[in-house]
């Protein structure tokens, strides 16, 4: 593991505590024929399912089959066994059998579902018009096989004063199973989630939750080996050597009184360079970024 690695794994760990990031509420989903689900803004359901967190992200696993995923208005991800799609800010998205089909989404019938917490799985079948029919739980055996099968659920986490994080994350993150290796939290989570949806034993909730969690975490280091060495923002800073360090100072000794003679002498620039170097990357001055981190810091 390189240094640059282990201060990107120290920041990355910190804000995620910060963040205080947790999972909940899952959906196995059987999806057979022709068919179309769309999903509202998080913000709309958040109530439901996380009334307690200031954000709501929602993600899907394809335990098998395949089918199309994106935000809603713009184009679809193919996705295949293993694949993972997740949505950081919480926009309205599409899940179908083929690319191209929408639906309105029942709004009242999702969050009374939401709010029992029960009749899982759901089953998504496409009427003619195009539009939902809407999800039976616990559906009646179907002679036809399912052409996908999802795991869905939501990841709940602050949002402000200050969260660099969600702020640096892109709207949608696709995982590849390609892409994922084979002990990932994802994989792990769907195989576990299948097995408590057949066998739902003490306990089976808080796993999935926590394990979500973790696939979270792989998503974020995957984005971040994935993302062009031109891109710029904090996340993408942690990889330069000069400012990469400085941000692990800053995170790893809040407390410290930082200057920027003080941090220039740990970047071995000068302090006009670090200023600039600092601002280009990340968007802001280090005195500003300390400055707001300090506020999340207390809360």
């Amino acid at each position: 593991m390189t240094g640059a690695t282990i201060m990107t794994e120290d920041v990355l760990s910190g804000l995620l505590r910060r963040i205080r990031l947790r999972g909940a509420l899952f959906f196995n989903v059987e999806c057979v024929g022709a068919w179309v689900t769309e999903a509202p803004a998080s913000v709309l359901i958040s109530s439901a399912v996380m009334p307690a967190s200031e954000h709501m992200m929602e993600y899907h696993v394809v335990l098998g089959g395949t089918c199309w995923a994106g935000i809603t208005g713009e184009p679809q991800f193919q996705m295949n066994a293993g694949d993972v799609i997740l949505f950081p800010h919480g926009d309205p998205h599409v899940m179908s059998s083929v690319p191209g089909l929408r639906a309105e989404p029942d709004l009242p019938f999702l969050m009374a579902n939401l709010r029992k917490r029960e009749g899982l799985p759901f089953m998504v079948r496409q009427q003619d018009d195009r539009h939902i029919q809407p999800a039976i739980p616990r559906p009646e055996p179907s002679s036809n096989p399912p052409t996908a099968t999802l795991l869905c659920g939501f990841l709940g986490c602050d949002r402000g004063p200050f969260n660099p994080l969600l702020s640096a994350l892109p709207r949608v993150i696709h995982a590849r199973a390609s892409e994922l290796s084979v002990d990932s939290w994802a994989g792990q989570l769907g195989r576990i989630a299948e097995a408590e949806s057949r066998n739902s034993r003490p306990g089976g909730e808080a796993v999935l939750e926590r394990m979500s969690e973790m696939m979270f975490v792989d998503l974020v280091r995957l984005y971040l080996s994935s993302m062009p060495k031109n891109q710029t923002g904090w996340l993408s800073a942690l990889r330069d050597r000069h400012v990469g360090r400085v941000l692990t100072l800053m995170h790893s000794h809040p407390a410290e009184a930082w200057t920027l003679e003080k941090l220039s002498g740990h970047a071995g620039l000068s302090r006009s360079a670090l200023q600039d170097r600092f601002a280009e990357l990340v968007g802001q001055p280090p005195a500003m970024w300390r400055r707001e981190r300090s506020v999340q810091q207390v809360r």
